[in-house]
Parts: structure tokens; C-alpha cells; sequence
């Protein structure tokens, strides 16, 4: 079998997945960027070493990239590897955010590109069993469902025991709900080891019909335990894998009535017989036949996704003391700070970050890949395009219209109202305000209303526009007067007559009037960022 497989991160489970590669034969290169940890690989024969990621990525005879690298470094190196064209293998919890997770979801999927999120247990021949058992109705209608992963293990400096530990279990309980997502999930926490570090964490899920699910997870505690119990109202069933024997066993205890109160009838427990198979050689394997067919994966990252978005729920309800939150039925593909506050409805795009104590109000589209810095304000009936920059401290009113590729400076300053007074009411009397396509507002600019900013302008630090500012015009002072011309970069024109020539990118434009230019070639999107 060719070799073509490179893990990345040769620590505590990377060891693993290297052992596993190596004896299916496939195995091309164990990458690390510390020397000591290499040396640690010596014993495998036959592979490469490397310490350099995008060198690695650069190798055209690695086709699939395995990651078992720290948490936070999920989303960019699994970015990295999917825009080199690899498939991907990256172990849970896919990206920290949920808008990293859609964008890195996206990708694979636009591309082509095979991505298997290591959700281990989806790999359990147990498991599996299980889930068939259930989906079949042979315990009856769930009435819930609880976990516990314990144990005194390694413990974590980065991630909490939350994003650390639950996302097995919280994979395995959607699974067995048929991926359903709970509608609403509360987590409560301690931290006892490092007051930012939570230790150990009981998460409550509620689903439809009223069915609940708890999932208890600590590296305090003083032996190791990983039980999955499903309650239905025919049968119970157990998968203990942490018992020598006997994983999987189904007790079919009845509750029968008598004198208008219930009493259990108790019975013994069945053991279920599964194919000791490996569920890390099934996984890996998974994940070889994958690259040769261009099929799904099992674990595939439209299902991680899911695992994701209730663990950045949980999130949120750890850090609110237990609150419980309600799940969005709807992807959310952007991310919100804690502080930051979004009314719905709203219609916001993949890929927008919004930062500490932000408002967005209501009934506002914004595009993808926005930023909205600290203490932005953004009114109702709002419209954002993509791509668009707005610096800490600055109100959009409604009636300014901000078209793709936008910047806005600190604190610069939109006005709707010509002429406002306190006592005096003038809400009808907004004008509109338009800001075209890859301008940018430097700090401290006040854009008064009624005006349009046309598209690659540039509005300095402290200029106030009191008149409409032409396409790539330079405009400084109070009130505002161009003084010279700015390419779609960002980079002020040299004046050569009526040619005009950007002497960073080589850009040339002509004058066709005292206050108008134009680029020789027309500038497209791709242009614009030169």
C-alpha cells in the first residue's frame, strides 16, 4: 500500500495514531516541530521526520494530513492543510468557535477534501450495536440518557475538562438521538486546580418530547470510569468500557403497578456480544478508504459540527453560572463575544467575528467575514456587506449603508439628522448615508448625512465630509477637500499628468474631470486587495 500519510503531533495520542498508521503500512511521515519529541519516533522504520508544518503540506506525495495537535491550533492547521489540497484528519473538537468549524466544514466540502473529526466512540463496535438497538425501538421510547468519563488524568492547561473529555459522549448521545440537537443545554462547573481552568463539569441536555441527557466528565477524580446508560421505557442498556468484560449489557427491568403505585420487577443482564475490533485501527481505516473513494466519513465534520455547536452552548452556560441556554435550531456561522448583545432577527454571514460589548439590533443584514471591534453600535434596518471593518467605538445609525471591503476607523462618527435638537423630534427626517465599496474612514471622521463616500475614497483621521467624496479621492480637514487621488490598495497616486500610477502596485488610471478617475482597467474584486 502506497505510503501517504503524515501525522502531525507526536505526543500522548499522536503516538497512537502513529502506531496505528504504521501498521497499516501507510505512513510517510511523522512531523513535530520539537526535536526531542522526534527523537522519541526513531523506532519506526521507514517514514520521514519533519518540523516544519507547511513544508510538510508542500510534499506532494502526502495526500492526508492527521492532526493531533493542541486544541487551539485545530482550526488554522486544518485550514492550512485543505487550502494545500489534503485531506484531513483532525482530532476533536474540530475548531473553538462555531464560525470556524462552518468555514472549515465549507471548505472540505467545496473542495472535495475528506474531513474526519477523531470522535473516537463513533468507531465503537459497542457503540454501534447500541445506536442500531436504538434507532430499531428495541428499548422503547428514550426516556434519557446519561454519561460519566472520569478519571485522574493528564490534566489540561488550555482547554477545560468540558472541550477536553465531552465531546465523545456528547457525539455518542446525538448520535443515539438520531443527530437531533437539544433544545436547550445547562453546565455547571469547578475549577479547582487553576481558577481558569474548569475541571470538572455536569452538563444537562434537554431534547424534544421531554427526553434528557446529563453527561458528568472530571480528571479529578480517584478511578477511572466511562459509562454510557440509555433508559427506555422497555429495556435499559449499559456500555461500561472501561469493564474488562461484559461492555455492553441490556437489563430488561419492567416497573409494573400495584395499588395505584409502581414497584420494579428486576431482571438479569444480558451481555451483548460485539467484534473486538479496534475502534482506532476502524477509524484510521475509515479514514484511508475515504481518501480512495471520495466517500464520507463516519465522523465527518458536518456531525462534529453539530458535536461543536452544543459544546460552545455548554460554554456559555458554564461561564453564566449554570444559566440555561437555549440552542438556535439554525447553524450560527458567526461568532459573538459573551458581552456582545444580538437581537433577533437578524441576518448575519459566515465567518463575521463580533467583539466585546457590541449591540446589534434587530432586523440588520451584515455580510460574511465582518469585524466589529469593542463598543460598536449597529441600528436597526442596517445593511453591511462583506468584508467589511468597523474599529472600536463606532455607531452605524440607521440610514448609512456600508457596501463590501469597507473600513471604518476608531471612532468615527455616521450622523442621520441635518440639524437635531434634544427637544425637537426629527426621526422622520433621517437621510440616507452610502458608503461605496472599499472605502475606507480614518480615525475620528465624522461622515455627515445625506452623502455618499464613493468607492475606494479615503477619508483621513479627523476629516469631516460634508459633501460628497468621488470615487478614490483622497479627502482631508474640516471641511473636507481632496487633495489627491488613492488606488484600489490603498496607496495615494503619483500624478503624471492625466495618467495616475500606483508606485506599490503598478496600477494606472486616468482623469476624466477636475474631480473624476478612472483605472485603465476596470478594478475587480481580486484587484482590490492587490
Amino acid at each position: 500500500m502506497q505510503r501517504h500519510i503524515a501525522v502531525v503531533g507526536a505526543g500522548n495520542w499522536g503516538s497512537n495514531l502513529i502506531r496505528s498508521f504504521a501498521e497499516l503500512g501507510v505512513l510517510h511521515t511523522i512531523c513535530d516541530n520539537d526535536k526531542k519529541t522526534l527523537e522519541g519516533c526513531a523506532h519506526v522504520q521507514g517514514v520521514e521526520f519533519e518540523t516544519d508544518y507547511q513544508r510538510l503540506l508542500s510534499n506532494p506525495v502526502v495526500k492526508g494530513v492527521v492532526l493531533s495537535t493542541p486544541a487551539r491550533l485545530h482550526y488554522s492547521m486544518t485550514r492550512d492543510a485543505l487550502l494545500a489540497g489534503k485531506d484531513v484528519f483532525v482530532e476533536k473538537p474540530l475548531a473553538m468557535t462555531v464560525a470556524e468549524g462552518v468555514e472549515l466544514v465549507e471548505m472540505a466540502e467545496k473542495s472535495n477534501r475528506v474531513l474526519l473529526v477523531g470522535h473516537l466512540l463513533e468507531y465503537h463496535p459497542a457503540l454501534s450495536i447500541l445506536r442500531d438497538m436504538v434507532h430499531r425501538g428495541e428499548l422503547g421510547k428514550i426516556l434519557y440518557i446519561y454519561s460519566n468519563r472520569l478519571n485522574l488524568g493528564r490534566l489540561r492547561t488550555e482547554e477545560n475538562v468540558l472541550w477536553s473529555f465531552a465531546p465523545h459522549d456528547i457525539a455518542a448521545i446525538l448520535g443515539l438521538m438520531g443527530n437531533e440537537l437539544p433544545v436547550e443545554v445547562a453546565a455547571h462547573g469547578g475549577s479547582y486546580l487553576d481558577s481558569h481552568i474548569t475541571d470538572v463539569t455536569l452538563t444537562s441536555l434537554t431534547f424534544q418530547n421531554d427526553v434528557r441527557a446529563h453527561v458528568f466528565v472530571s480528571w479529578l477524580h480517584p478511578f477511572k470510569e466511562q459509562r454510557l446508560v440509555v433508559i427506555g421505557d422497555k429495556k435499559m442498556a449499559e456500555f461500561a468500557d472501561t469493564d474488562p468484560t461484559d461492555k455492553l449489557k441490556v437489563y430488561e427491568h419492567q416497573v409494573n403497578w400495584s395499588a395505584h403505585a409502581p414497584y420494579p420487577v428486576k431482571a438479569e443482564a444480558q451481555s451483548i456480544p460485539f467484534d473486538d475490533d479496534e475502534p482506532l485501527r476502524l477509524e484510521c481505516e475509515d479514514f484511508l478508504r475515504c481518501i480512495e473513494s471520495r466517500a464520507t466519513p463516519v465522523s465527518n465534520g458536518v456531525r462534529a459540527l453539530k458535536v461543536l455547536r452544543v459544546l460552545a452552548v455548554c460554554q456559555q452556560s458554564l461561564e453564566r453560572g449554570g444559566e440555561k441556554v437555549p440552542l438556535d435550531r439554525r447553524p450560527k456561522t458567526y461568532y459573538a463575544h459573551e458581552t456582545a448583545i444580538v437581537e433577533e432577527p437578524t441576518n448575519i454571514g459566515t465567518g463575521t467575528k463580533i467583539w466585546h460589548f457590541t449591540h446589534i439590533m434587530p432586523d440588520v443584514h451584515i455580510g460574511r467575514d465582518c469585524v466589529f471591534g469593542q463598543n460598536v453600535f449597529v441600528a436597526e434596518n442596517v445593511r453591511i456587506g462583506d468584508n467589511v471593518k468597523v474599529e472600536n467605538n463606532v455607531s452605524v445609525f440607521e440610514g448609512v449603508t456600508l457596501e463590501d471591503d469597507v473600513f471604518c476607523g476608531p471612532s468615527c462618527v455616521f450622523t442621520n439628522v441635518i440639524n437635531p435638537r434634544s427637544h425637537v423630534p426629527r426621526m422622520h427626517e433621517h437621510r440616507t448615508t452610502l458608503i461605496k465599496k472599499g472605502a475606507s474612514l480614518g480615525a475620528n471622521s465624522v461622515i455627515v448625512c445625506g452623502h455618499t463616500v464613493g468607492r475606494f475614497s479615503f477619508v483621513g483621521a479627523g476629516a469631516i465630509v460634508t459633501h460628497d467624496v468621488p470615487d478614490h479621492a483622497l479627502v482631508v480637514g474640516n471641511p473636507a477637500r481632496r487633495i489627491g487621488w488613492v488606488c484600489a490598495c490603498g496607496v495615494r497616486l503619483s500624478n503624471s499628468g492625466r495618467r495616475l500610477t500606483c508606485p506599490e502596485c503598478g496600477a494606472t488610471y486616468e482623469q476624466q474631470a477636475a474631480d473624476a478617475i478612472k483605472p485603465t482597467q476596470e478594478v475587480s474584486d481580486a484587484d482590490s486587495t492587490h
